[in-house]
């Protein structure tokens, strides 16, 4: 009788027990489900799995940067942390090495008698006069870049791109910045789910009807993570209870997140590397293509009268046009080696990470939690419901672990 007595009761106790790991277990499901995997696993549309935030790459990578852009940092700031000559100094040698070559290969290609006849002090005397003017050149270029960058580049297109093709990225942005606030969504399964057991328990010892111990999963996998994913957004202001202030927990770190955030735009999304690349191969490349020609053709006039006469019975004005041409081809071509010797001074130039930081922190509540609320919005229900399935089928589990003959019932 005894033995009988005790044993119903430990069965009863294990309610509340099994629904904390049911909380626990939907909640942890929950968090991987939004991040992995990166890639489709499955059978379209229906049997597989994406997870949601990279299923969404390119809505997520949109919202990111139109937070950055329009509120942080503009392409226009950017730029013009860079100096112009202090750019040209650091692309000099590798520039005067380039010109060297573009320049002998030019002149050998389409007017190969003039170059074979010049004297070699005379082409000495030629890339020196162009090496001298470089300092002058280079930064009149580079100021031109920056009054036009708007036309050259859209970096807003570059960095979504880069997004959505590394998904990876948007991941780690989430996962990184909201780091404590995940952990305590797959902890608090645990917490919360042994305290929705309670009632579950209450309400089987007083009706031991197989729909309690169902229906009672289901809450216990749904509530659990629709109250954490709440306490990590709401309150969005201090509100004081009692002698308890109160505010969402990842509101909470505003300082802290904003923080890692910025660590991660710069290292991954707003760099001299980045900008490069989007300068060089974004939708103004033919824009700038015709800025290059532009200041090559002025410095090849410049300097190519040193040797006037005799380019003047060899060389026609197309064929003089053509030279001018493919320098500046092959110069643009060069362009990414060239920048590459000025990416250390460029990085220290933006060095963007503490003034955002700063605006970061100046942020309202509302727009702050704009940094990973999508990951949460973006198919809540989803998860709110795979969780209260995972939940359903733990409560099927207890009540076979309960009523052993309930299974032998539901057949006959």
């Amino acid at each position: 009788m005894l033995g009988s007595f005790i044993e119903q009761h430990i069965s009863l106790l294990m309610i509340p027990i099994i629904s904390a790991f049911v909380g626990y277990g939907t909640n942890f499901l929950a968090v991987k489900m939004m991040f992995y995997p990166l890639k489709f696993v499955g059978l379209r549309p229906v049997f597989g799995w994406q997870g949601i935030i990279p299923s969404k790459a390119q809505e997520m990578a949109e919202i990111e940067v139109n937070l950055i852009m329009s509120k942080l940092m503009s392409l226009d700031e950017l730029v013009k942390r860079i100096d112009p000559d202090k750019l040209a100094k650091q692309i000099h040698r590798r520039l005067k090495q380039s010109l060297r070559i573009v320049i002998n290969d030019a002149l050998k290609e389409n007017s190969p008698t003039i170059w074979s006849m010049l004297p070699g002090k005379v082409k000495d005397l030629l890339y020196d006069k162009i090496n001298a003017s470089l300092p002058s050149v280079v930064p009149i270029m580079v100021k031109d870049m920056q009054d036009n960058i708007r036309e050259l580049v859209d970096l807003r297109e570059i960095i979504i791109n880069r997004m959505v093709e590394n998904p990876e990225i948007i991941n780690e942005i989430f996962l990184k910045v909201g780091e404590k606030e995940f952990t305590f969504i797959e902890r608090s399964g645990l917490y919360f789910g042994f305290l929705l057991g309670v009632p579950t328990m209450i309400a089987w010892y007083f009706y031991e009807t197989w729909w309690v111990l169902l229906l009672g999963g289901l809450l216990v996998g749904y509530a659990t993570n629709w109250i954490a994913i709440h306490m990590i957004f709401e309150p969005k202001h201090p509100t004081k209870v009692g002698p308890f202030t109160l505010q969402g927990l990842f509101l909470r770190r505003q300082k802290e997140a904003a923080a890692v955030y910025c660590e991660i735009i710069e290292a991954r999304l707003m760099n001299s590397e980045i900008l490069f690349d989007a300068i060089l191969k974004g939708k103004g490349s033919k824009q700038l293509m015709e800025l290059l020609s532009l200041h090559v053709d002025k410095a090849i006039d410049e300097n190519l009268n040193l040797f006037q006469p005799y380019t003047s019975m060899h060389l026609g004005p197309e064929q003089y046009f053509e030279m001018k041409e493919k320098i500046a081809q092959q110069l643009f071509a060069d362009a990414d080696k060239i920048l590459s010797y000025a990416t250390e001074y460029a990085t220290e130039a933006i060095n963007i990470g503490h003034e955002l930081t700063e605006k970061m922190n100046a942020l309202t509540p509302e727009e702050f939690e704009g940094i990973i609320r999508p990951a949460y919005e973006a198919d809540e229900w989803k998860l709110m419901l795979v969780g209260a399935l995972l939940g359903m089928a733990a409560g099927y589990g207890q009540l076979v672990l309960l009523q052993p003959d309930f299974i032998t019932l539901m057949m006959f």
